[in-house]
């Protein structure tokens, strides 16, 4: 048997988790003199089979993450060319994941409509299609949970839940004020992430200067130390200009009342 067709096999078989079988099937190949065209076919449909999965695969974790689906953002549709700068290639980059993998939070800072939350959005987009659990919230949204689990005593089970996900998307940091119980929540949280293994990061957006979030989380001088774990491996990357939001925009007066009487009119 081609070693090379075979090799095929066994990938498709471990995405699969049919691998045990490997040596069954291959020996059910030599027992039944399978020609070079059989075990293609074989193959073909195991390929077939394990693309499905992918798919299925990827569709629910996009589900599941809160992304938008109707009208994705994405890397392929965002405007690069808006973003001036000697390091505007960072952004690019992006794409690679090295940063999921390199286990570095990723901090997005600028003023509204600079594209913060659309490349916070395609990044989390990008891990679910490589198969990374993926999960986006606004920062009024997880303050939210934090008041819920708190009241209803599910503090421990939330925790778990935001830990679990490989990138943990949370935007617009600042929009809210979090309560001392739910700030030791979130530093606990994102403590856990912290001693988390395996490929994953938190991706953050903001209007407001790092050096100032601490106005948005009551704590005494124990907020700092915590503070410092999410910029502890992180690349912040800050915009600076004006939205770009209806640069296509149209815009249209009219008078609202009864209409004028004009001269020479029977009204």
């Amino acid at each position: 048997m081609d070693e090379n067709r075979f090799t095929g096999i066994l990938t498709s078989l471990k995405e699969l988790k049919l691998d045990p079988y490997a040596e069954e099937i291959a020996s059910f190949f030599m027992s039944h003199n399978y020609s070079e065209e059989q075990i293609d076919a074989v193959a073909d449909v195991l390929n077939h089979l394990e693309t499905k999965k992918k798919e299925k695969i990827v569709s629910t974790l996009l589900k599941m993450s809160r992304l938008p689906l109707k009208e994705p953002q994405t890397f392929e549709n965002f405007d690069f060319k808006q973003i001036h700068g000697k390091e505007a290639g960072v952004l690019k980059n992006l794409s690679t994941l090295s940063a999921l993998h390199a286990r570095r939070n990723i901090v997005f800072i600028g003023p509204e409509g600079t594209g913060k939350t659309h490349l916070a959005m395609a990044f989390g987009r990008e891990c679910c299609s490589k198969g990374y659990k993926t999960y986006f919230l606004k920062a009024t949204e997880l303050k939210q949970k934090f008041e819920e689990a708190i009241r209803f005593g599910h503090e421990a089970q939330l925790i778990r839940g935001l830990v679990k996900h490989s990138c943990l998307i949370i935007d617009e940091i600042g929009r809210c004020v979090f309560d001392k119980t739910s700030t030791r929540l979130f530093f606990d949280m994102i403590d856990r992430r912290y001693q988390k293994e395996g490929s994953n990061n938190l991706i953050l957006t903001s209007n407001v200067p790092a050096n100032n979030w601490g106005e948005f989380f009551q704590e005494d001088a124990s907020l700092l130390p915590a503070m410092d774990r999410i910029f502890d491996n992180a690349t912040v990357i800050t915009f600076k200009g004006e939205s770009y939001r209806g640069k296509f925009r149209k815009s249209i007066t009219l008078n609202v009342g009864e209409p004028p009487v004009l001269p020479g009119s029977n009204k």
